[in-house]
Formats: structure tokens, C-alpha cells, sequence
């Protein structure tokens, strides 16, 4: 669509700052920065002070900055040349035509892009659609796909308010609040017709017509399509529609479900975009195949079971949930509300309609299941780990009558990480010194990570703890401002100036409070936790970050009870918890720990992705053997960790008493016998020689597998364009030190 000759946000910023300045629009509007080794100062240094209260918004900061300030910016030879190299690299990679995907699979084209549907996205801080784990993978899903070339397009919702923001009372009681998105300042294009006029797209909701307006935001080459209904023709009901992530009852969430699934798709025809295929990533989406096939029955005159096949043909489904609760489900009346029409216009029957959604054929009081639909109209699924490929294809048997549960067609596609993303920049240019300046095109090559035994060891020690030193500043900042906020006592306050020690083995633990995933194991036992927190010789600490789901009441007491030990005599400066959990965070603490804990109950972690991160940071994992970690840990001859530790490996149990018994002894143990003694272990010089061994081989080991590159190239040769599997150069299944 064009904008009717008017000039987009970016170019009308552009014509506010000097001369020398204007590019940085054109960047502004593009989170391709944010993965740039320049991302650290480009937009802070214009004013440190608004970058932190703007959220690290771009095109807010460029906004609200003083021209006198824009002016000495622009006669600053240095930010000049900063600011025109990064502008050279930033129109070349835009320009690039030889790309991977160009290479591997020439018969993909811009003109017909691969949609990828999610309810989050989590791209940047700055761009707070996003409540975890999901989101992250989603944008870092984008990031390497515009990395690679391939031709995609991101299909989410626009939230008003996006995920609720947290804050602790004085009791550590979690209290939920939200902040509207300022969208006209951040970096997002309302998408115009040619008469200039919001481009919309129309569904009926709640019997009520509702009008969807269409954000675009870049992510380097590829762009992502934001859906909006907070619009003044709207019904007050339906301009939350997309007000709040994951918030509301049962009706709002098969509402946002229809504007993303449904909606999404009449979008994508409003913008003249014709999918190849079309990715549900999650259930959220599933409503999208129904879209298709109805436009398809429109366009042929077809019937829906003439067009299934085809339909299926151009779907495909990733599912992250390793619980049948964790799936969306609708009830039967629920369903009549909001599709009584829609079966009409697909000529299917009530029975018919519902049958797509049902486990159980026949059940009339069966209700509707979005995994059902996904896996019912879509020729590929995969689950995003091996494990959790074994899971979903034992859960998911009941819908495969004929056949062994190994022979459930539902594969895996084991998740990974955006490694510029996720590196520091400072460990960045550490692996450019070594690895070489296109270490960030090779991330898949085991041979470029093998070079990182040529590192000194002092030298990848000292940027470590220069990690480790920004995140406990970061830290100490963030909880000394939750205590002003909170108005406790000055002493306690002023205590966080000694919170933590840089000198101290640093444990990180960052997502989201679900009861499963055991956020308080480590304290399970107070006198044990305090007698390895505190000890004299070999100390630990540990960081917290994350939130509860606002309904999740269990979730809540286990941060109540974080609380409680953060403020524990014994142990008050070994024990911090990060309020109102952010990407921000998520970067400083992957980055800065010495050990990632990971500690859910078996089998329900489906992948996770946070310990990934740490591996390109050099950090070393300690987690049970579930999700990406039974594909990423290793042993050494002796039988132990060589990358790594695994919790509680050898004794599983269905009594979940017993088991975290187990495990709490597991992880105490560990750090007691094996990762304290390690860490402390240094030479004449002070540094931890075995201890470095093990940072590189959590890199080498994990680093080539465990990235979104990988996961992109699978997806392309697996899923996506199926067709030229083997003539893609094979990634490894194991990298062996």
C-alpha cells in the first residue's frame, strides 16, 4: 500500500534533525540497530538520562531531544564516523541480494513471503509486546530470518497496554499495573490507502462489526504487521481487543484469537501480500487456516473439503506447550457466539465446524481445541526440542487412531537464540578479535567456535567480569529504586550500595514464576541454603527476575517468599530479586552470571532459550536434564559436567514432593562438591584456569547448535521449502569437544 505521497514517521523525523543527523531516522525505524555492535552508545549517548526514561525508545529520544544537543552531536567527528559507518553497513545489508536462503533455496521470493503468525513479539524493550519466552523466540525467529534473506513477514497484534507491569509491595506481594503505549512515538508506521486514510480491515465480533487497523515495524528486512483495534468507530468493548497480552477471560482471549488468526489473514490480502506458506507459532493463530480456506472457497467456488488439502498444503504449526491444560480451548457455546456465521459462510454444518477442533469425533460436548484445529489443517508440525517432540507425539496420539504414537506426525525443531542479539558487545568484539569480523554470519560453523581455545584466558576472564560488574550495578540501581518507590527505611535503602560482590560466584534465575518451574528450589532447605550462600571461603549469590501471570496465586507466593530471603539477616546482600522483568534485564543477566539455573519440573520445560543465551556470554548451565539442556549437556571421561551440571540426572519419580526433595539436594550438592570449588580454584594470577575450560566448552558445545541460524535453516529445509533438504549443508547433531 502506498501513503498517498505523504511521508512516512521516519522521513518526517528526519526533516527535524540536522543535516548530518538525518540517517539516524532511517535507523530509528529499523530494530536492526538494536543487534549492531553500535547499539550501546548510538542513541544513549545523544542524552543518558531520557534514553533511560524514553524506555530506549529511538525514535523518542530523537523526538524529544534539543536541537542545540542534535547540533553538537552533528559537529562531533567521532559520532559522525560512528554514525556513517553504521549507516554504510545498515544500506548494505538491506541492499544484499546474495544471501543464504538466495543460495539454498532460489524458488523462495519477496513476492510470495512466508507469514509467521504469534500472539507476542518480543523484538526490544522499547517495543513492549511481549510477555516471555514465546515473544522472544518470535522476534529472534524474525531477526535471523532477515539475517538469512528469507522472505517473511510477522503477523501480531498491537497491544494498548501490552503485558502487565510489575511491582512488589512492601510485603513482596506482586501488584499487576499497566502504562498505555504511546504508538505514535514509537517506532511503528500506521499503514495508509491511497486516499490517505488508515488502511482497515473489517470482522464480525461479538455479532459487532469491528475495524482493525495495521502498524508496520522493521526488523531489518523483514517487516512485522501489528493489528490495532483501539479505534474511535469501534464499539468501547471491542477497542480492547488489544488492549492487554494474555489478559481478560475466556471471551477475550477467542476475541484476540479471531483478530489474529482471521483478522490476520484479511490483512495480509488488504496489503497485497500472498503467502507461500503461512506459520502458526502456537495455537493463538490457529483461526488463520479457517481464514484461508474461506477465501479460497470464495475465489474457486469450491467447497471447504475440496480445498482442505490444499489449504494444509500451505500451513504449518509449531506448538510450545508440553501440557494438554496449556492448550486453548473453547467451549462449545462459546464457539456459537462467535462462529455461528462463520460456518455459514464456509457452508459447513455446526457439527461439521466443531469437528475440526475435536479430540474426540462424536462428543457433542467436546469443546473446541486451537492445537486440534492447528494440527488437523496444517501438512507439518514440530515441537521445539527433541524432548518435547516425544512429548507432543505421546500427547497427541488420541487424534492419530491408526497409528504408533512414533509415527504421530509431529517432529522437532529444536529452538535457539539471535546470537548478535544476545552477545555483549563486549564478548562481540571479543570474538572478532579470535573468531574473525564475520563470526556473526558463522554462528552455525563448530570450526569458527573451536578457535575460541585460542582466547587467553585473561583475557576472556577480565570481560566477564566486566559483564558481571554492569549487572550488578544494574541490580543494585533497579532495587534501589523499587525500596525508594516502596518507602522503606533509609538504611535499607542505602544497603544496596553493597549488595552483591562482583568477586562472588553469581547464580542468575530469570522467567516467568510458574509453580513448575520451582523458582524458590534453591531455598527449599533454609539452613543449607544459608550455609552456602554465606560461606566464609566460598560464597554464592544469586539474582532473581521475573513475574507471575496476574492470576497465577502460587506463582505470587514463591516471589513473596524470594522476598522474605532477600531480606534475611544472614544473607541479604547474596540475595536480589529485579522488579518488572524486560528484555533489558533479560540481556544484563545472561550476560553478567557465572551459572544460569534452570530447575523446572520434568518434562515441562518444551525448550527454553534463556540458557542459551548465556552460553554466548560464556556462562555455564546448571539445570535438570529437560527441554534444550538433554541435547546440550555433556560429559567429560569422568562422567561429569564438561559444559555444564545436571540437577537430580539419575532419580525421576511422579511424586512431585519427593522429587523436589531430590532435586534441592541435587543442586545443593552440586554447588557444594563441583561449581563452588571450581570457580574458587585459581591460580598465582588469580584466575580460575579449570573454570575457563568450562566457559569455552559451554561455548564451543553450544554456540553452533543452539541459534536461531540453525533453527532458521531447519525450518527452511524441513518445513518451509521441504524440497531442497539435501542439498543444505547438514547441521551437526552433537559437537564434541
Amino acid at each position: 500500500m502506498t501513503n498517498n505521497g505523504a511521508l512516512t514517521p521516519a522521513q518526517q523525523l528526519s526533516k527535524k534533525l540536522p543535516q548530518a543527523l538525518q540517517r539516524l531516522a532511517d535507523l530509528a525505524y529499523n530494530y536492526w540497530w538494536s543487534w549492531t555492535t553500535e547499539r550501546v552508545s548510538l542513541f544513549r549517548n545523544i542524552d543518558p538520562e531520557q534514553w533511560e526514561n524514553c524506555g530506549h525508545n529511538p525514535a523518542a529520544i530523537l523526538e524529544s531531544a534539543s536541537y542545540e544537543r542534535l547540533t553538537q552531536l552533528a559537529e562531533d567527528p567521532f559520532y559522525i564516523k560512528q554514525l556513517q559507518s553504521l549507516v554504510a553497513e545498515f544500506d548494505q545489508y538491506m541492499a544484499l541480494q546474495d544471501t543464504w536462503v538466495s543460495r539454498v533455496a532460489p524458488q523462495t521470493s519477496q513476492e510470495h513471503p512466508i507469514a509467521y503468525f504469534c500472539a507476542e513479539f518480543g523484538i526490544h524493550e522499547s517495543l513492549p509486546i511481549y510477555s516471555g519466552g514465546l515473544g522472544i523466540l518470535a522476534g529472534d525467529h524474525l531477526k535471523s530470518a532477515s539475517d538469512l534473506g528469507v522472505p517473511m513477514v510477522g503477523i501480531g497484534l498491537l497491544y494498548r497496554q501490552g503485558y502487565f507491569r510489575q511491582r512488589l509491595n512492601r510485603s513482596g506481594w506482586q501488584e499487576d499495573y499497566y502504562v498505555d503505549n504511546p504508538f505514535s512515538k514509537m517506532p511503528l508506521e500506521l499503514i495508509k490507502n491511497d486516499q490517505g486514510e488508515p488502511l482497515t480491515i473489517e470482522l464480525e465480533v461479538r455479532q459487532r462489526c469491528v475495524r482493525v487497523q495495521i502498524w508496520r515495524t522493521q526488523v531489518g528486512r523483514v517487516s512485522l504487521y501489528l493489528l490495532d483495534s483501539d479505534r474511535e468507530d469501534n464499539d468501547p468493548i471491542d477497542r480492547w481487543l488489544t488492549g492487554h497480552l494474555y489478559g481478560g477471560n475466556q471471551d477475550t482471549r477467542i476475541a484476540q484469537e479471531v483478530v489474529l488468526g482471521i483478522g490476520g489473514v484479511r490483512a495480509l490480502t488488504a496489503l497485497g501480500i500472498a503467502p507461500s506458506v503461512y506459520h502458526l507459532n502456537e495455537g493463538h493463530a490457529a483461526f488463520c487456516t479457517l481464514e484461508v480456506a474461506r477465501q479460497e472457497m470464495e475465489r474457486t467456488g469450491k467447497s471447504f473439503y475440496d480445498v482442505e488439502a490444499s489449504i494444509r498444503n500451505r500451513c504449518v504449526f509449531t506448538t510450545h506447550t508440553p501440557v494438554p491444560a496449556g492448550h486453548d480451548v473453547f467451549s462449545g457455546d462459546l464457539m456459537d457466539s462467535y462462529f455461528a456465521h462463520y460456518w455459514v459462510q464456509m457452508k459447513l454444518s455446526r457439527e461439521q465446524f466443531m469437528a475440526l477442533g475435536a479430540r474426540r469425533l462424536g462428543d457433542p460436548w467436546e469443546p473446541f481445541g486451537m492445537t486440534v484445529l492447528a494440527l488437523r489443517m496444517c501438512r507439518a508440525a514440530n515441537g521445539v526440542s527433541e524432548l518435547h517432540g516425544h512429548v507432543s507425539r505421546k500427547m497427541w496420539t488420541i487424534l492419530y487412531p491408526d497409528r504408533s504414537e512414533d509415527k504421530v506426525p509431529i517432529g522437532h525443531i529444536t529452538n535457539g537464540v539471535h546470537a548478535p542479539t544476545w552477545t555483549a558487545p563486549l564478548m562481540a568484539d571479543l570474538y572478532t578479535k579470535y573468531l574473525g569480523e564475520d563470526w556473526k554470519t558463522r554462528v552455525i560453523h563448530p570450526e569458527m567456535w573451536a578457535k575460541v581455545d585460542e582466547i587467553p584466558d585473561e583475557e576472556l576472564w577480565w570481560r566477564h567480569h566486566v559483564l558481571k560488574e554492569r549487572l550488578i550495578a544494574h541490580t543494585r540501581f533497579r532495587v534501589k529504586k523499587a525500596r525508594e518507590q516502596r518507602g522503606e527505611s533509609y538504611e535499607h535503602i542505602q544497603a544496596t550500595e553493597t549488595l552483591l560482590d562482583p568477586h562472588v560466584l553469581t547464580i542468575g534465575f530469570a522467567r516467568r514464576f510458574s509453580p513448575y518451574k520451582r523458582g524458590d528450589l534453591i531455598l527449599r532447605d533454609a539452613q543449607r541454603a544459608i550455609k552456602i550462600f554465606g560461606n566464609a571461603e566460598r560464597p554464592i549469590q544469586i539474582v532473581f527476575a521475573g513475574k507471575a501471570h496476574p492470576a497465577d496465586e502460587e506463582g505470587k507466593r514463591i516471589i513473596q517468599r524470594i522476598m522474605e530471603w532477600c531480606r534475611h539477616n544472614a544473607i541479604q546482600n547474596r540475595v536480589a530479586l529485579i522488579e518488572d522483568y524486560d528484555i533489558y534485564t533479560g540481556q544484563k543477566l545472561v550476560q553478567g552470571v557465572d551459572v544460569w539455573l534452570n530447575n523446572p519440573r520434568r518434562p515441562l520445560e518444551a525448550s527454553g532459550t534463556s540458557g542459551q543465551k548465556v552460553c554466548f556470554n560464556g556462562g555455564i548451565n546448571c539445570s535438570v536434564l529437560d527441554g534444550w539442556w538433554c541435547e546440550g549437556y555433556q560429559t567429560g571421561p569422568d562422567g561429569k559436567g564438561l559444559n555444564g551440571w545436571a540437577i537430580g540426572e539419575d532419580a525421576h519419580t511422579s511424586d512431585q514432593e519427593v522429587q523436589d526433595r531430590i532435586d534441592s539436594q541435587s543442586l545443593y550438592q552440586l554447588l557444594e562438591e563441583e561449581i563452588a570449588p571450581l570457580y574458587y580454584d585459581r591460580d598465582a594470577d588469580g584466575i580460575p584456569r579449570r573454570w575457563i575450560q568450562m566457559m569455552k566448552a559451554s561455548i564451543k558445545t553450544n554456540a553452533p547448535l543452539f541459534n536461531t541460524d540453525r533453527m532458521i535453516s531447519d525450518y527452511v529445509s524441513q518445513v518451509y521449502v521441504p524440497e531442497i533438504a539435501t542439498s543444505v549443508v547438514p547441521i551437526l547433531a552433537k559437537v564434541i569437544v
